[in-house]
């Protein structure tokens, strides 16, 4: 029996069908992905921490880059153009976990393991109003429309995980220190908490591996999904708030469907994930992570695997590592414009990235 070849496309063969008399046979096939070379793209090192970073985050425009660290208590505020410091924003008595910025790039947000959440001026750095807790402040986010903030506290000094919602005012001279919303029940440290679509909701990622979804109006947790194994380390969501990624200490990042919680995409790495983030353009994906803190000091950097990884939205496939970090990557983000990256890094430093014209050859992107 000798077969007939048919050679008709580029990559491979996904799918094929008869017709009903059998006398037409289709067939499709996808697009060969072909693996990234970025030995020519040059990043900006950004070194204004002392200690190790714990949280990158770009402003709704893309032009300044907050980075905040564990050792230093003083988030900086960089321009993304040329990687040019700003300033600091001094005011912390702890390690600062979380950071984040409102619409208009006027204030930001700061969680701290001092039991505060910080508000500021960002062309200033003047501090605002401080927010109290009974511990340590986790994470925190701007709601849209900037009229109200979320923080979260750890299950530590005796007091268990918790969400607080607070109502923002018009003038910080009339700002209320009270919580208008508490949720908790959660069985372990909620490591990141975003809001939902049109505020109605927030999502959170636990270091007991789980993915809930919070009602915002009555306060009750309204669905729960083990999503990884291990703790979650990052919960990013997509551009159009339709998906979110999430990063695990399991070796995997997963994209999740916001409305209904099902895990739609998992990527599979051979090192602990700390952060992942969604390109706002392509269908890309990037994961950072490494081997534990404790075990950077006797190894090198290729055996931690220090790199950032890029997938494949769609198809799962591994496109081309980014080097350069000598220790684990602990906050990951794209430009909101997609032509570049950032990251952060147990080794203090802080990486931006801008893209070159190869990067966008749309041979890359189906």
């Amino acid at each position: 029996m000798r077969p007939i070849m048919l050679k008709g496309h580029d990559g491979p063969i996904s799918k094929i069908k008869f017709n009903r008399e059998g006398d037409l046979l289709f067939s499709a096939a996808r697009v060969r992905i072909k693996k990234f070379s970025f030995t020519k793209m040059r990043p900006i090192m950004l070194k204004g921490h002392d200690g190790p970073i714990s949280k990158i985050k770009f402003n709704r425009e893309g032009d300044l880059l907050f980075s905040a660290a564990r050792k230093d208590k003083k988030p900086c505020v960089w321009f993304t153009d040329n990687g040019e410091r700003l300033g600091n924003y001094i005011g912390h008595e702890g390690a600062v976990w979380d950071l984040d910025v409102d619409f208009t790039s006027t204030r930001l947000l700061t969680a701290s393991a001092d039991r505060t959440a910080k508000l500021w001026d960002v062309r200033t750095g003047e501090e605002l109003f401080s927010f109290d807790h009974a511990s340590s402040v986790r994470s925190v986010g701007w709601a849209e429309g900037c009229r109200m903030i979320l923080t979260v506290q750890e299950d530590n000094f005796g007091e268990p995980a918790a969400i607080f919602i607070y109502n923002m005012a018009d003038d910080v001279k009339e700002q209320e220190t009270e919580a208008v919303r508490e949720m908790s029940g959660d069985t372990g440290r909620i490591n990141a908490a975003v809001w939902g679509g049109l505020n109605n909701f927030i999502i959170t990622g636990s270091e007991d591996g789980t993915v809930r979804k919070w009602n915002v109006e009555t306060g009750q947790q309204e669905q729960c999904e083990q999503a990884h194994l291990k703790s979650i380390r990052s919960l990013q969501f997509s551009k159009d708030r339709t998906m979110f990624i999430t990063a695990s200490t399991d070796k995997s990042a997963k994209i999740f469907d916001t409305k209904t919680l099902e895990c739609l995409k998992t990527f599979k790495s051979d090192r602990p994930l700390n952060s992942a983030s969604m390109s706002p353009i392509m269908n890309h994906v990037i994961v950072g992570g490494g081997q534990d803190a404790m075990n950077v000091t006797v190894t090198s950097s290729k055996v931690g695997h220090f790199e950032t990884d890029f997938f494949h939205m769609v198809y799962e496939d591994f496109m081309g590592s980014v080097k350069g970090h000598f220790g684990p990557i602990n906050s990951l983000a794209f430009n909101p414009d997609g032509k570049g990256y950032a990251s952060g890094s147990e080794d203090g430093y802080v990486r931006l990235h801008h893209f070159d014209k190869e990067y966008f050859n749309k041979k890359y992107e189906f």
